[in-house]
């Protein structure tokens, strides 16, 4: 069968393919997506791990001879998932999404944030409601200020002290110039 179109072709059709572009490969249907006019081949007939893909166009197909049927390509009983690979990297989103969750404050101000983050990349910080905990030891209670740094030992207060003040001093400068 020569010429056809495309459309009607069946997953799992094995096919040799001329594009107007001087393209001749063989391929199997994988899918026809018709609103895009797009077909989705698998070149070439091995199975395994690595497969080439090609999106093309289906009027860019000059012709095309049905070489017969296969089985079905997205078949998953024959599809090669590294399912512990994908879980892995699912894992690792996941904590990686939970942990910067974590970072940001509940029912706090975006200026409380914006001390937080500071103090966040030169120290250990986390949330404790409303309170940024410093290295586990040092609180920082509303409104945020010099003032409102408790515990800790007097060197890891002082490090907390300097770097809200510094951090102050940066937001209000920002805001004087606009920004």
């Amino acid at each position: 069968m020569d010429g056809g179109n495309p459309e009607n072709l069946a997953v799992g059709c094995l096919l040799s393919i001329r594009t107007f572009l001087g393209d001749e490969f063989e391929g199997q249907v994988i899918a026809f997506d018709r609103p895009s006019n797009i077909l989705v081949l698998q070149e070439g007939s091995k199975a395994g791990p690595r497969r080439n893909i090609r999106l093309l166009k289906a009027n860019y197909i000059k012709d095309f001879t049905l070489l017969g049927q296969a089985e079905d390509p997205v078949d998953p009983n024959n599809c090669f998932l590294d399912l512990s690979s994908l879980q892995a990297r699912e894992e690792v989103a996941i904590r990686q999404a939970e942990a910067e969750a974590e970072r940001i404050g509940v029912g706090i101000t975006s200026e409380a944030q914006s001390i937080f983050d500071a103090l966040s990349k030169t120290l250990p910080v986390r949330w404790d409601k409303t309170v940024i905990i410093v290295m586990e030891q040092v609180r920082v209670s509303s409104p945020y200020l010099p003032e409102s740094v408790s515990g800790g030992t007097p060197a890891a207060n002082e490090r907390v002290k300097k770097v809200l003040e510094f951090e102050r001093k940066r937001l209000q400068l920002r805001i004087a110039s606009g920004h």
